[in-house]
């Protein structure tokens, strides 16, 4: 016999800064795109309209946008989301909240705060380490109290690899039933299928042809990468980067005095990075910390060798403890160099790679994380669908 009162479709409202690159962003707008298509309410919050996004991943993606805006806003962004989330919400009134990334859980305790009991749930990734023993000890001191106190307002979380389970656990506090662990959904099938029917460009000159994704930033520690190049590479093999940041200028100046200029390239933002990967041999990841980084799945379902450090506690079960590229300890100028040094392209399991690729799909993630919203708006508040 049906229920008296059959249950209501869930809404789940995510909140972004803006279309500005990032793989939290990214993964996040693919996420809304596909919950919409499936006939999903997803709404999304945008904090400003800019981005080089806006025109690829967010391209006719409707969101909601605060009225007002002042130049200088993208300096200020958490606050000028923290002062204006609150009242969409209480316009919207979702079901839940979803928070993209690490980056964004000062905003949802910050909602928690501000709209108490009128706050839906709140489910947040973990997007990045936390561990963070890149930073000095006071800094970790502070930041595992903070994380402890995201355990006491977030309702739930969600890990991107089996061993964030426990990380997550030990550095929030929260026992195993609030944390959900679902492979990071950077790939597509499409994308995979697409990535493997690219021809091998012809080679027109000798050495091997090194590439890295990311943010021009801090995080990403390309002055390593450069430096380790300088040491490790020979006379003939080159260097791409992918993507612009704040640090592009000094990385600049840092490879002309280094005396490899002329071997590393600055590619820029592009809208679709994983596709210029089958043009290169080896992806370089010199990151001092990241979660499950996108990048890294690309170049398994592109068959590209990788060479990366142990910059998160996921990262040898995402490599297999090594069977599918070479892991260096974070900072490590020396052992980076080495494994450029020693690195043969062409030596990938392309059907181990191809198995591991595929368990990061948005066809494979998105009906999962839609089964935990609504497991916690039950568990939290009404019964929904």
């Amino acid at each position: 016999m049906p229920p008296a009162h059959p249950p209501t479709p869930l809404r789940v409202l995510t909140f972004l800064h803006s279309h500005e690159p990032g793989g939290v962003e990214r993964i996040a707008l693919r996420l809304v795109r596909h919950w919409r298509a499936d006939g999903r309410e997803a709404p999304l919050f945008l904090g400003r309209a800019d981005g080089a996004m806006a025109t690829d991943v967010g391209a006719g993606l409707e969101a909601v946008m605060p009225r007002g805006r002042w130049p200088g806003i993208a300096h200020w962004e958490t606050p000028w989301m923290i002062a204006t989330l609150p009242r969409v919400i209480r316009s919207l009134r979702p079901d839940l909240l979803f928070c993209a990334g690490n980056s964004y859980a000062v905003v949802a305790v910050a909602m928690k705060l501000i709209l108490g009991r009128d706050c839906p749930p709140i489910v947040a990734k973990i997007s990045n380490d936390l561990d963070r023993r890149d930073t000095p000890g006071w800094q970790r001191w502070f930041y595992r109290r903070w994380l402890r106190l995201q355990g006491r307002f977030i309702d739930h979380f969600t890990g991107m690899e089996t061993p964030m389970l426990a990380e997550i656990a030990e550095a929030t506090g929260v026992s195993a039933d609030r944390i959900t662990v679902i492979p990071d959904p950077a790939l597509s099938e499409e994308l995979i299928d697409r990535l493997r029917a690219l021809p091998e460009p012809e080679r027109t000159r000798p050495g091997r042809r090194f590439v890295a994704i990311g943010r021009l930033a801090a995080q990403k520690n390309i002055a390593l990468m450069l430096d380790a190049f300088a040491q490790g590479s020979g006379p003939d093999d080159r260097l791409a980067l992918i993507g612009d940041g704040p640090d592009r200028a000094a990385l600049e100046a840092r490879a002309k005095r280094l005396g490899i200029a002329a071997r590393v390239e600055f590619l820029g933002y592009r809208p679709d990075p994983a596709q210029l990967l089958p043009a290169h041999d080896v992806l370089l990841l010199s990151s001092d910390f990241e979660g499950v980084p996108a990048v890294v799945l690309e170049a398994l379902a592109a068959r590209r060798a990788i060479i990366a450090t142990r910059c998160s506690r996921s990262m040898s079960a995402l490599l297999r403890d090594g069977a599918l590229g070479t892991l260096v300890p974070v900072g490590d100028v020396r052992a980076l160099a080495d494994a450029i040094a020693a690195a043969r392209p062409g030596d990938q399991d392309d059907a181990a790679s191809l198995a591991q690729a595929r368990r990061f799909t948005i066809e494979a993630a998105a009906d999962r994380y839609w089964a935990t919203f609504a497991q916690v708006a039950r568990t939290t508040g009404g019964a929904v669908a």
